[in-house]
């Protein structure tokens, strides 16, 4: 009798800790962590699961992880300013600097390995970038540094018979390997990843772009406070390195100078606005082509 009356007095004090209870997501701020994972999302669940972890911790904050497709799902999202911290490849990061107003805060891995590049397969006829005039062409996404805004600033000039947009590098690669297309653009570092898929066909790269691509950065909403953001580089600085390493960014690295690729987007912009177009005239309206 007497322990019954006991638990009666006990059990409302337990709601009462379990109400209070400061580890409750509803109180916590959320982050929303966006990257862009060509196809891979599960992969990027895991790739980023430490950082996950890390930054909910020293943060106090729930942590989500939103992988785009490609970097047009990625623009989207960081055109409504959805993501509070992003891993940005150059391209993305460029565009969400110059339009979105997204703070730097970091440097990602990269380097030479985003030279941009178109590739044939090593019989096809073109030696030159004049050889596509009025061939099938694939590009990355818009967004994509290496896969789309430097080849089309070197394909000025000419008009291809009709361009396609792989959704991700892997997919470029596979309509060179299958003749879709004559020629593709990429980065030299995601050639190398992926050409091993390919066996049976030898990809020689007809042209390479005179330029070294930024490398990416990690990106912070123009929303975020500044007390928040502080305690934010912080936290990513203090990360393990082996996690840094599999998320591919740098600690105390200023970010990279995006001046002159931001240039090269706003001139490609009037370049691509028949892009669509078949055939594809990648040239100003009022300019005459040059090919």
């Amino acid at each position: 009798m007497r322990s019954r009356r006991f638990l009666a007095l006990l059990l409302p004090i337990l709601w009462l800790l379990i109400a209070c209870n400061p580890t409750d997501n509803s109180t916590l701020k959320r982050l929303v962590v966006g990257v862009v994972s060509y196809g891979e999302g599960a992969r990027s669940l895991e790739q980023y699961a430490d950082l996950k972890e890390h930054l909910g911790s020293e943060l106090k904050s729930v942590v989500e992880l939103e992988p785009a497709l490609n970097e047009i799902q990625a623009l989207e999202q960081v055109e409504r300013q959805r993501w509070d911290l992003v891993f940005a490849p150059p391209g993305l990061a460029a565009i969400a600097i110059s339009q979105s107003e997204y703070v730097p805060l970091l440097t990602r891995d990269g380097g030479d390995r985003e030279r941009s590049v178109i590739v044939v397969r090593d019989e096809s006829p073109p030696q030159k970038i004049n050889d596509l005039a009025n061939q099938t062409v694939a590009l990355g996404q818009r967004g994509s540094a290496t896969g789309y805004y430097f080849p089309v600033y070197n394909l000025y000039g000419l008009t291809l018979s009709e361009i396609k947009f792989g959704s991700t590098p892997k997919q470029v690669l596979q309509w060179i390997d299958t003749g879709e297309v004559m020629a593709g653009a990429l980065s030299l570092g995601e050639l190398e990843q992926y050409r091993s898929e390919f066996p049976d066909t030898t990809f020689r790269i007809l042209s390479r772009d005179a330029h070294l691509s930024p490398s990416g950065s990690v990106l912070v909403s123009p929303e975020m406070d500044s007390d928040f953001q502080k305690k934010l580089l912080d936290a990513l600085e203090s990360a393990a390195p082996q996690t840094r390493r599999s998320v591919g960014y740098i600690a105390n690295a200023e970010p990279p100078n995006y001046e002159y690729l931001i240039k090269v987007v706003k001139r490609v912009q009037p370049i691509a606005q028949r892009i669509r177009e078949k055939p594809a005239p990648l040239y100003e309206a009022t300019t005459a082509p040059v090919n």
